[in-house]
């Protein structure tokens, strides 16, 4: 695997990369359509607009350009007491089984433990496996799962909670 580099910030172009990476992978996977694509370029527009120091951004680069990325938004008015909200999280294939993700979400809940008393969530669909897993290992844990249509494709949508500290 080529050397990757982390940055903690969006630098010209990544908003853009991240948000092909997700129409793309999506599209090929799962037969997302570019609503979905549309939905995130929206979606991470109006987070990159309204950004505070707390937030947590986390680009994986290599010399292809974004290889994954993970966002940590602590200030979603959605969250509503959930914690920090866990969003964009993708690795392309080329970094897949690398422990890439792993690194990204080692950080991600490490900011969780120091501005949300560890309280994370996010939403998600049945059949990302991988992630599942990865998520799991990390204490997250299913709380709603209903058929629905909000990426745009029906498909099983879930939210899983991290409790965070007691």
């Amino acid at each position: 695997m080529a050397p990757m580099n982390i940055t903690q910030d969006f630098f010209p172009g990544a908003i853009g990369q991240i948000i092909q990476m997700h129409g793309t992978h999506y599209a090929s996977q799962w037969g997302f359509t570019s609503y979905f694509e549309a939905k995130v370029a929206h979606q991470i527009s109006e987070f990159v607009q309204g950004k505070k120091d707390t937030d947590l951004v986390l680009i994986a680069q290599d010399y292809q350009g974004v290889a994954a990325s993970l966002v940590l938004d602590l200030h979603d008015a959605q969250s509503d007491g959930r914690g920090a909200h866990l969003r964009w999280f993708l690795c392309a294939d080329r970094c897949r089984g690398t422990g890439m993700g792993r690194k990204l979400m080692t950080q991600a809940v490490a900011h969780a433990e120091r501005h949300s008393n560890g309280k994370m969530w996010l939403r998600t669909f049945a059949g990302l496996k991988p992630a599942l897993h990865l998520y799991r290992s990390f204490g997250f844990v299913l709380q709603a799962e209903k058929a629905g249509d909000m990426w745009g494709t029906v498909v099983n949508e879930q939210e899983y909670r991290r409790p965070g500290n007691i």
